[in-house]
């Protein structure tokens, strides 16, 4: 009874655990889903600068000046593929994460909740820092784009323009980072719950890439597979104590005619 009580207030708290891990999870994955679907839209608006604009002729700046639209067209159409690259990098790469990720989560063995949020909070800065890039090319490109179609006058308005969105968007960046950052060390930890009272230990990444070694075998890790050994060694050592040294059956009366032999188990 006693051993009965252990496993299941074991797998209630495991399931508590569990549940705590999956609201991390579902944060990271939502924020994945937001990033990735801007950067699908970024990315349509690049491949249509790309497709569709039209620079004028370099007969048009003269022969003294030849060489200068072809330099801006150089530098923007370099400017407009590394956006559409970056931000096409992001929506695959979010796209991984949140399939794989997710899958880990729900089907993976004995602590893959734990193992699939730290993997996506680990690689959510390469997912920042290429959408950060894919942006700063996407309104690049425009700087450039303006002195290709525009008279000298309305392109340098348009320029300041663009530039001084830039300074906005960094400033907007910077003060939301201060608001919202916090020490690291200082953040909710779950860990002592899971390897403590819950007994949940995350999969080692070798596990995850396909290797064929497999996590030490452990009484605090939860497997199903310790529980039915402990299980069995509870109920040999009482049928070992039950028995006594004897192992032939005792003869009980009954009515007084004859004799029914039980065996105790």
């Amino acid at each position: 009874m006693l051993a009965a009580d252990k496993l299941q207030l074991q797998s209630h708290l495991k399931q508590q655990a569990t549940a705590l891990k999956e609201k991390e999870f579902n944060l990271h994955h939502e924020n994945f889903m937001t990033v990735g679907t801007q950067a699908a839209v970024l990315a349509g608006l690049d491949i249509t600068m790309f497709i569709e604009f039209q620079p004028s002729s370099n007969v048009e700046w003269g022969e003294s000046m030849a060489w200068m639209p072809r330099i801006l067209k150089f530098l923007y159409y370099i400017t407009i593929v590394s956006a559409f690259c970056a931000n096409m990098i992001v929506v695959s790469h979010t796209t991984a994460l949140s399939v794989l990720g997710a899958g880990m989560a729900l089907r993976g063995p004995d602590g893959s909740m734990m193992t699939a949020t730290d993997g996506l909070y680990e690689e959510r800065l390469a997912v920042f820092k290429i959408f950060g890039f894919g942006l700063a090319c996407t309104v690049g490109s425009v700087v450039i784009c303006v002195w290709l179609i525009l008279h000298w006058e309305s392109a340098l308005v348009c320029m300041i323009l663009t530039l001084l969105t830039c300074h906005k968007i960094y400033q907007n960046y910077q003060r939301v980072t201060n608001r919202f950052s916090f020490d690291e060390s200082e953040t909710v930890d779950f860990r002592d719950i899971m390897e403590g009272p819950a007994a949940i230990r995350g999969v080692p990444w070798k596990a995850m890439n396909g290797s064929n070694t497999k996590p030490k075998s452990s009484p605090y890790n939860g497997d199903v597979e310790w529980q039915q050994q402990e299980s069995q060694n509870l109920v040999d050592k009482g049928e070992i104590k039950r028995r006594g040294n004897s192992s032939k059956p005792k003869p009980t009366p009954l009515n007084g005619e004859g004799q029914v032999f039980i065996k105790t188990i």
